[in-house]
């Protein structure tokens, strides 16, 4: 058991090292599926474990310049906010629902991300800042303008961002990396870096409600799950370096549709 936790949690910390989110996607199904664990169970340690190995990612990430820490800070604010009413709505949703809705969720991603890959970055001059366009610009230093309705925009997606931790368990890092790379106009190399730090913090708060709410983490599962992410995570930062951020986001696509199409089958099958 240990060692397939092990084995289980490097494939977390693979996908949080290739493309700064999708840990939780594959965590929740890895646990249920792989171990045995109860769906709410599962959040609670697939919490826990996205937590530090993305809190891991996240440093080494900043070392080497990659990270937005006032952007990401906004994001995990708002994120911290909306977890605990994710992890109320996770206890009035029946199981077998919640497993399916997160599956529904998956494919939405994976077709978003999809679509988006390879979609070029809108290029903004200064002297146009009435100009129609994202309510998020950069200046000619490649600077986040924080404006009031930029500053909005990305409270909002955060929010939302914190009530999917605390209902599925997930970190929201397949929402943050587009959310950066769309509305902020970041680079995807330094949006993974930045939605690593988002998550870790995000998923602190999601343990926390998780906790407060009278379910338990299993250490004996959650502390190889953990170890194996770590070990995954640094894997994935180096594979990452040297692919192009399109290739990436295809990638990462299709394998979730491969995890919510066995997701389905499995939750449908039992049901």
């Amino acid at each position: 058991m240990t060692l397939l936790s092990l084995a289980l949690g490097s494939i977390v910390g693979l996908s949080l090292g290739l493309t700064g989110g999708g840990g939780a996607i594959f965590a929740v199904p890895l646990l249920v599926y792989g171990l045995g664990v109860e769906p709410r169970d599962a959040v609670g340690i697939s919490l826990a474990a996205v937590a530090v190995t993305a809190a891991v990612g996240f440093w080494k990430r900043w070392r080497g310049g990659l990270v937005e820490v006032p952007t990401g800070l906004l994001f995990a604010v708002a994120g911290m906010a909306g977890a605990p009413v994710g992890s109320w709505l996770s206890r009035q949703i029946p199981q077998q629902m919640l497993l399916l809705l997160f599956a529904v969720l998956m494919l939405l991603v994976a077709y978003r991300m999809w679509q988006r890959a390879g979609v070029p970055p809108t290029v903004l001059p200064d002297e146009a800042p009435d100009a129609a366009g994202p309510a998020c610009r950069r200046d000619a230093t490649g600077r986040l303008r924080l404006t009031s309705p930029c500053a909005m925009v990305l409270a909002a997606v955060g929010l939302g961002t914190g009530v999917l931790a605390g209902l599925f368990g997930v970190g929201g890092g397949f929402v943050i990396v587009p959310a950066l790379v769309g509305f902020s106009e970041m680079p995807i190399h330094r949006a993974i870096g930045t939605s690593l730090m988002v998550i870790a913090l995000v998923g602190v708060s999601g343990v926390a409600s998780h906790l407060l709410a009278g379910h338990d983490v299993s250490l004996a599962i959650a502390a190889p799950f953990i170890a194996g992410g770590v070990l995954g995570m640094f894997a994935g930062i180096a594979i990452s370096g040297r692919l192009s951020g399109p290739r990436l986001q295809r990638v990462f696509a299709a394998s979730i549709v491969a995890v919510a199409t066995f997701v389905i089958i499995r939750s449908t099958w039992q049901g």
